[in-house]
């Protein structure tokens, strides 16, 4: 072997390492959720009752409501609504509607806002001369205004359940530390299309094994940023130091501060707030892309300050694979582009042994997902159905790869930058639906070459992973096409139809406590 076939060989093992590493972690978070799901449910559950039963409601806190808003016609009136109809003692709940809007969102807001005020309701509509800090600096500009001693905050397309405050407020009082509880997010749209219904089966399994894996295990785990409750106190304190915009994912910044300033964040399955899921591949990839940066951004600002606080070597580990996970994109790209490479090499006979250890951890590892998105839709639905999807969230996460390992890679460079909000469809009264990126055309000549790699491997068999391109072309063949202004996609559910939403005690998930 040559110099230059030694390092190809080397960055592609470099590679492989780093996706079996992040797929054993997976295993590892299914067995931490494993053990502690059915009694932590039953915990929270014990809390909440306690709480109601103990408390007059004279002695529950004020709660603020804080709905951030950019152009969202299609789902302004819905959440605000909603917010609206949520359960709690009377003058102790204020909604406050952060409306940033450039288009006919204002009307409607305004329109809305009228409406529940007439009605008794304490809504109020803030408003910014522009758009500093976006999303947080929003939240952080109107927190002077709160009246609240709690702030729950939800995005446009969530939908809470009337009973969200009384059942999660209880889970922040009762424990002096707790920072937020995160709930679960439940899916309105989730049978649009295959690409909704393989997306319900990855934020289940995010949702389930590795927020409760984390959570339940003395983990950091991260604010979603929507469909959680924060205690004002925790995000004013001056060792957190608030909202801040230098990073795209504000929720997880503001989340890694505040566990790093000896807050506690509890996560609560058993409460779930439905939301909308992108029905498009461009959407998907513009949420995807702002998640991607995000995280690395609060990976490179964060990771120092945890590696030198006073927490334990397995917190600082488990940290550090959350934070810089949406590099497995920048390790799959490489392998799919080094494969056909490492074929014709094939430095496999060198290996002896060691190359059956390598491919079985390869398998083991690849199963990781896929077992954790299983098991969490068990738990949460008690059926397995849906789990014959995970073919196509393979194809997708692979598929994907070249978009959002580009965002990660950005986001070890560069600080903040404009946040693009997913376009949420609602009841359609505006199109807000996006057409793809110049970056199909390159996706789609990786499904070529990917193609040729996997021709080239079932002519040879000389390697043990060529097998693994058949995935690769697969996936940046439908993600390039679905990406692409030959397929521009419109759903065909008529105008005026509203989403049907789960009954509010469908969401309240007791059942499952006991599932195994």
């Amino acid at each position: 072997m040559t110099i230059v076939e030694y390092a190809v060989v080397g960055l592609y093992f470099l590679a492989a390492a780093f996706l079996i590493f992040y797929g054993l972690n997976m295993h590892l978070l299914t067995w931490l959720f494993a053990r502690r799901h059915r009694d932590r449910g039953r915990l929270q559950l014990s809390r909440i009752e306690w709480y109601q039963a103990e408390r007059p409601e004279e002695a529950w806190p004020t709660v603020t409501t804080q709905l951030p808003f950019y152009n969202e016609a299609n789902v302004a009136r819905r959440v605000i609504e909603a917010a609206a109809r949520m359960d709690y003692p009377e003058g102790k709940h204020e909604i406050q509607v952060l409306d940033d809007s450039t288009d006919d969102t204002c009307t409607i807001v305004d329109e809305t806002v009228a409406e529940l005020r007439a009605q008794g309701h304490d809504v109020t509509v803030f408003r910014r001369e522009d758009r500093v800090g976006y999303k947080a600096g929003a939240l952080d500009a109107a927190l002077e205004e709160a009246r609240g001693d709690l702030i729950a905050i939800f995005d446009a397309d969530f939908v809470p359940p009337r009973d969200f405050l009384g059942r999660s407020v209880p889970l922040l009082m009762d424990e002096p530390q707790n920072a937020c509880v995160q709930t679960r997010w439940a899916h309105t749209n989730q049978d649009m299309n295959w690409l909704t219904r393989a997306q319900s089966l990855a934020i289940d399994g995010h949702f389930a094994v590795e927020q409760g894996g984390r959570s339940w295990n003395n983990l950091f785990m991260n604010f979603n940023g929507t469909a959680g409750i924060w205690r004002r106190a925790a995000i004013e304190d001056e060792q957190v130091g608030g909202w801040t915009s230098d990073t795209l994912t504000e929720d997880l910044d503001l989340s890694y501060r505040a566990q790093l300033a000896g807050w506690n964040i509890e996560y609560c399955m058993n409460i779930a707030c439905p939301a909308e899921l992108p029905e498009t591949v461009p959407a998907l990839k513009l949420q995807q892309h702002r998640w991607s940066k995000g995280t690395l951004q609060c990976a490179r600002k964060l990771l120092p300050r945890i590696w030198r606080s006073n927490i334990g070597l397995g917190q600082k580990m488990a940290a550090t694979a959350h934070l810089t996970g949406y590099l497995i994109s920048v390790a799959m790209t490489v392998i799919g582009l080094l494969c056909l490479p490492v074929c014709i090499i094939n430095p496999w006979p060198m290996l002896g042994w060691a190359m059956y250890v390598f491919a079985t951890l390869m398998w083991i590892s690849l199963f990781g997902p896929p077992l954790a998105h299983a098991y969490s839709r068990r738990v949460i639905n008690g059926s397995w159905r849906g789990i014959g999807l995970s073919p196509f969230l393979m194809i997708i996460g692979v598929g994907m790869c070249l978009h959002t390992g580009l965002a990660a890679l950005a986001g070890l460079v560069q600080n903040g930058g404009e946040f693009k909000r997913t376009p949420k469809d609602g009841i359609r009264k505006r199109s807000y639906t996006l057409r793809g990126s110049p970056l199909w055309i390159v996706e789609w000549c990786a499904a070529i070459y990917c193609g040729y790699s996997f021709y080239y491997f079932m002519n040879t068999r000389d390697s043990i992973v060529g097998g693994f391109l058949l995935i690769f072309a697969l996936g940046f063949a439908v993600i390039g096409w679905q990406s692409s202004p030959f397929a521009f996609e419109r759903s065909s559910k008529p105008i005026d139809e509203a989403v049907e939403l789960p009954r509010d005690d469908e969401l309240w998930a007791t059942p499952g406590l006991g599932r195994e």
